[in-house]
């Protein structure tokens, strides 16, 4: 059965979700294949770092059955030679004769794909929407810094912790499966010095799906701890570069109240991830440590982008207000 141009950008969206977390520094690509009569002949996502691209994917799948097709991508085709080929060119050597991209490449040595297509006669077209995967990495790309998330779990009232310290559980089953399900998308979980040594989280995604793929796991202080397996960095900006520089792109911050602090007060924080459990404390551990603003004016403010009841807790996944 022939698809629309917007289905098969679903079924894109849905390539480049499943790959979320294994392409840094690359992006979560997704690209399907529509034949010239519509038919979905090829779906492809970005591999990791060195492989091939969404395009190419979908065009290995799809085969003679490209020429004359349709391809529908969640980002612009690359025009340029890295560690593997223009997917402009890939495109324009299968004789495909339409592309439709959602996102532009904001990389300056691999955008202009459209403009190539169009310039070898291809018919090339924007779709409007966005791709919430490809969204940190286009973040990151803005902004030359990885993509930071400040994730936290906290009571009704506002509390991560109680009195005595006890925080485990918080939140239900169904938030802990999600955190998990989320650390895999990550290229690296950040914590604090203070809560490695109160709590010596392992950081782990633990999902019993078969899948391996685990995010870096970094300590930010100056207590040197030399924990096995993680990473360590005297400072924010240090870590930061680091991450960068070797290729991390998305990354989540997951304690604690310190370390939250010092993010907030540098401007770092790009979202936020705040579950929120019907519980009520009425003292305890805060979210953040100290003030990071002495007015709702000077606040760290965000918007709303979308809420998910997970058992009896609910997700509020924010964004920062540009």
């Amino acid at each position: 059965m022939p698809l629309s141009v917007e289905e098969a950008l679903q079924v894109a969206l849905q390539a480049g979700a499943a790959v979320h977390g294994t392409t840094s520094p690359n992006p979560p690509v997704g690209a399907v294949m529509l034949s010239a009569d519509g038919e979905l002949v090829g779906v492809g996502a970005t591999q990791p770092a060195g492989g091939s691209h969404a395009e190419v994917m979908a065009l290995r799948e799809a085969g003679d059955r490209a020429r004359g097709g349709t391809a529908v991508v969640s980002l612009e085709p690359c025009n340029h030679t890295g560690r593997t080929g223009p997917c402009s060119q890939a495109l324009i050597d299968a004789g495909v004769a339409h592309v439709r991209f959602l996102h532009p490449d904001p990389t300056i040595p691999a955008s202009g794909g459209a403009d190539f297509l169009r310039a070898n006669g291809v018919d090339v077209a924007q779709l409007s929407g966005n791709a919430p995967d490809l969204a940190p990495w286009l973040t990151a790309v803005r902004l030359s810094r990885p993509h930071v998330t400040l994730k936290f779990a906290q009571t009704l009232d506002g509390f991560t912790a109680a009195i005595d310290g006890s925080s485990q559980w918080i939140t239900g089953e169904a938030a802990r499966r999600h955190v998990h399900a989320d650390r895999r998308r990550r290229d690296a979980i950040i914590i604090g010095t203070g809560t490695a040594l109160a709590d010596n989280p392992s950081l782990t995604a633990r999902l019993d799906d078969g899948l391996t793929h685990q995010p870096r796991r970094v300590i930010i202080g100056t207590r040197d701890l030399q924990r096995e397996g993680f990473e360590q960095y005297p400072g924010i900006t240090q870590a930061l570069r680091a991450l960068w520089e070797t290729g991390a792109r998305d990354i989540l911050v997951e304690g604690g109240a310190s370390l939250a602090s010092s993010f907030l007060e540098a401007g770092l924080v790009d979202a936020v991830q705040a579950y929120l459990a019907p519980t009520l404390l009425g003292d305890g551990r805060g979210v953040l440590a100290r003030s990071v603003g002495p007015s709702l004016a000077d606040a760290a403010s965000f918007h709303l982008d979308r809420v998910t009841r997970l058992g009896d807790d609910v997700l509020l996944e924010l964004k920062r207000r540009d």
